[in-house]
C-alpha cells in the first residue's frame, strides 16, 4: 500500500522545531520533571464517540483549545464507517490532513466496528472486510492504530473455539497491514475482559502488526481483577488505551468524570507511565451510546484538565 499523503518533513527543520519547542517548555515550566516529559510525549487524545454530533472542524478546534495532541476517530457526525465520511473522500482527504497538520494534531486511532467472534462465513467476511478498509484508510492518513472488537463468547461453541476465531481474525488483519505502519488492536471489550483470556488470545495472535487496547474500566468494572496483575500480564501487548471512570449500581454502569468513580484508573495510568508506555491516553466518553451523560464540551475538557494536573504530580 502506498500512502496518499506524505507526512515526511525535512529532518533539520523538525529537529530545530523540536529543540525550540523543548526549550520553551523548559523555560515555561521551570523544571524538567514528569510534567515536561508528559507534554513532550504528546499523549492525550479523546474519542469522537463522546461528541457524536460535532463537525470535524469543531472537533479539531476543541482539541487545540483544550491541549489535546491526538484525536481518536469513532465516527464523525454519527457516521461510524469512517471510509464513508466526506472528510476522507478523494476530494477532501488532503484538506483534512492539512487541517490536522496545521494544528499539530495526530490521529491516535481509528475505531472500526469490525467484530471477530463470528463463525458464520458471510458475517465474518463482512467484518474482516471492514477491518481491512480501516487499515487501508489508517495507512493513507498516517494513523498508527485501528481498533477491532473481540467480542462475545458464543453459547453454541466453546470459549476456546471462539478465542481461536478471534485470534485468527487478528492474524488475518495483521497480515493485511504488512508493509504499513498500522497496528491492529483488539480492545478489552464484550466477553473478552479477563486478563488470562486476553493473554491467551494475544499469544495465539502473535504478529508484528497486532496488539491490544487496554480499556481499564471495561475490565475492572466487571472482573475487579487487580490492576497490577492485569498490567503485568498484558503490558507487552498494550499499544493504546481507553481511559474513563464509572460506578456500577444495581447492575447498571454509570459513567462519571475521571476520579469520581470506583475504577482504580489512576493506578492504571501510573503503571503505564512508570512502565514506559509510549501510546495515547485516550478519553472514551460514551455519549453516542449513553446520551444521558454529561455534554462533551464539559466532560472532555474536564478530562484534559484532570490528566494535566495528575501528570504534574511527582512520581
Amino acid at each position: 500500500m502506498k500512502p496518499y499523503f506524505s507526512f515526511e518533513e525535512n529532518t533539520a527543520d523538525v529537529s530545530r522545531r523540536e529543540f525550540l519547542r523543548t526549550s520553551a517548555l523548559l523555560v515555561a515550566a521551570g523544571l524538567a520533571g514528569s510534567a515536561f516529559a508528559f507534554r513532550r510525549s504528546k499523549q492525550l487524545s479523546f474519542s469522537t464517540l463522546g461528541c457524536p454530533d460535532w463537525t470535524f472542524a469543531r472537533i479539531v478546534d476543541f482539541a487545540v483549545k483544550n491541549n489535546f495532541q491526538g484525536i481518536e476517530l469513532r465516527g464523525i457526525q454519527r457516521q461510524l464507517d469512517l471510509t464513508k465520511c466526506p472528510e476522507f473522500s478523494v476530494t477532501n482527504k488532503a484538506a483534512t490532513l492539512q487541517l490536522m497538520k496545521d494544528h499539530q494534531l495526530k490521529f491516535s486511532d481509528l475505531g472500526s466496528s469490525c467484530t471477530l467472534h463470528f463463525p458464520d462465513s458471510a458475517e465474518r467476511t463482512k467484518n474482516l472486510d471492514e477491518g481491512k478498509r480501516f487499515i487501508d484508510l489508517a495507512h493513507e492518513i498516517g494513523c498508527p492504530n485501528v481498533r477491532v472488537f473481540p467480542n462475545n463468547f458464543l453459547k453454541e461453541r466453546s470459549k476456546n473455539e471462539t478465542m481461536d476465531l478471534i485470534a485468527k481474525g487478528l492474524v488475518d488483519l495483521g497480515n493485511h497491514a504488512k508493509g504499513s505502519h498500522v497496528n491492529v488492536l483488539v480492545e478489552s471489550h464484550g466477553d473478552l475482559i479477563h486478563a488470562d483470556d486476553l493473554l491467551r488470545v494475544m499469544e495465539a495472535a502473535t504478529h508484528k502488526h497486532v496488539g491490544m487496547i487496554w480499556d481499564v474500566t471495561n475490565m475492572w468494572i466487571e472482573t475487579q481483577e487487580p490492576v497490577l496483575e492485569v498490567y503485568t500480564k498484558l503490558k507487552k501487548y498494550i499499544r493504546h488505551t481507553h481511559i474513563k471512570d464509572a460506578i456500577k449500581t444495581d447492575g447498571k454502569i454509570n459513567y462519571v468524570r475521571l476520579g469520581k468513580g470506583k475504577v482504580p484508573i489512576f493506578e492504571a495510568i501510573d503503571l503505564l507511565r512508570r512502565g514506559g508506555y509510549q501510546g495515547y491516553y485516550s478519553f472514551e466518553w460514551e455519549k453516542l451510546w449513553h446520551p444521558e451523560i454529561e455534554e462533551p464540551e464539559l466532560a472532555i475538557a474536564n478530562y484534559a484538565e484532570v490528566m494535566q494536573a495528575h501528570f504534574k504530580l511527582p512520581r
